[in-house]
């Protein structure tokens, strides 16, 4: 038996439809990129709509498919922790089950781990970026990212994009400090890293919105909530 490189997160949550695309779109991409030396791990977090028994059925017929079943609601970040955690590859990596980043970027991603870099992270929001999302989401999503790189001093553009890749071996030893449970996760682990002198690459991809996504008032205000708690203990009770 091979050993495995590479192990590729998907986050799931009532997410059955998207499934049937993803998980099928995945093993296709990474049997490319890392040929019989990869694990697809679906961090299935307390869904309710099938997805647990429709992702059995696929790991009952495809040893390359991981569940990993969670009976109650993790949030993403804690699912990720316990994913990353429990992955074989010396690269992990993540990205939404409904691929809305561009699969063609997957290369690139877990190149840059193969090239030295501790993490490497698609963006929306670099000039070259080529992104379709309404413009509320947009509004907001480039004033979270400016909060960010102004408070937290963060040097990169877009911390929550979900398409992601870390080291495996530089990951687990931050996830410690990581405090953040749900969304909040994906920037808390990227200022913590810069923090901490991680190389970090950032680089352009092609994103489209998914169906039925939409920013509230009340997202607004945990945004900026989040963002100053973290300032506080990295700067106050972490000194």
């Amino acid at each position: 038996m091979r050993e495995t490189e590479v192990s590729a997160v998907l986050p799931v949550y009532n997410d059955r439809v998207a499934l049937k695309t993803a998980i099928p779109r995945s093993l296709e991409v990474l049997e490319t990129i890392a040929p019989g030396r990869f694990e697809l791990i679906v961090a299935e977090d307390g869904s309710s709509d099938g997805s647990t028994e429709f992702v059995r059925e696929y790991e009952a017929k495809d040893p390359r498919v991981r569940l990993l079943h969670s009976d109650e609601r993790l949030g993403r970040g804690r699912a990720l922790n316990r994913a990353f955690t429990g992955a074989e590859g010396s690269v992990v990596c993540y990205y939404d089950v409904d691929l809305a980043t561009e699969m063609r970027h997957l290369a690139e991603l877990i190149g840059a781990i193969r090239d030295g870099y501790d993490i490497a992270t698609g963006s929306r929001l670099l000039p070259e970026s080529n992104i379709n999302r309404s413009g509320g989401r947009e509004i907001a999503s480039r004033g979270y990212n400016m909060l960010v790189r102004t408070i937290l001093g963060s040097s990169l553009h877009d911390h929550q994009c979900g398409f992601k890749a870390f080291r495996r071996d530089r990951l687990l030893t931050l996830l410690p400090s990581v405090t953040a449970g749900h969304w909040f996760w994906d920037t808390e682990v990227l200022v913590r890293a810069q923090k901490s002198g991680y190389r970090v690459q950032e680089f352009p991809v092609q994103w489209r919105q998914g169906a039925g996504t939409t920013v509230r008032r009340k997202d607004v205000v945990e945004m900026g909530s989040a963002i100053v708690q973290l300032w506080w203990r990295l700067h106050v009770e972490e000194g």
